[in-house]
């Protein structure tokens, strides 16, 4: 009887799936490096990291890699990058507390957001289950259609994810505002030289 080989460590950090999470990792902070000097490019990576999100879990399955590894570093990518505290969402959010007003309430999602993800990871590992995804168990009906319909979960995460791109794009620019405020200092000026003339 042959012995099932099991894959290297070096291996597992070389799936499909990690890869795209590399990828999407660098993209990530090439989009928020840039994110004020071209908000259009900024949007393009964000939103290009966010459909590879999707591409991973599909070629996890389709190639059979699909690795705890590989679903916290997909986690970590979608939340939180400790390493160079950048995340594609969590920066997001951070970087529109920046620009609007209401910067609390951008901070609030961010919070919901971390704390649910981390305690949904955490409870899983608990009690055993191999993925987050997991909801057999679950009494919420809610939870339950939003991991079980594949469509609903997509719906969801676009729809959010579309929204902060929009919000940020239809943001003032950081930039913009001090370009307007040294216009604003030279008119009062000139008016205080012609004044005094």
């Amino acid at each position: 009887m042959a012995k099932k080989s099991r894959p290297s460590t070096l291996s597992v950090y070389l799936y499909v799936p990690n890869i795209i999470g590399y990828v999407r990792i660098l993209m990530n902070c090439y989009a928020f490096a840039i994110c004020f000097k071209n908000k259009y490019l900024f949007s393009l990576l964000y939103f290009v990291s966010f459909v590879c999100d999707a591409l991973d879990g599909w070629f996890a399955r389709k190639l059979n890699q699909v690795s705890t590894f590989g679903a916290v570093l997909d986690m970590v990518t979608d939340k939180y990058l400790l390493v160079v505290r950048l995340i594609s969402t969590t920066c997001l959010l951070v970087v529109l507390s920046q620009v609007y007003r209401l910067g609390l309430i951008f901070l609030s999602l961010l919070a919901l957001d971390i704390a649910c993800h981390w305690l949904q990871m955490y409870s899983t590992f608990l009690v055993g289950k191999s993925s987050h995804k997991d909801v057999k168990d679950s009494s919420s009906w809610l939870f339950k259609l939003y991991y079980r319909n594949r469509k609903f979960m997509g719906y969801c995460c676009v729809s959010c994810e579309v929204l902060y791109i929009i919000l940020f794009l239809l943001a003032n620019n950081p930039t913009e505002n001090l370009i307007e405020m040294k216009t604003a200092a030279d008119a009062c000026i000139l008016y205080d030289i012609a004044k005094k003339q």
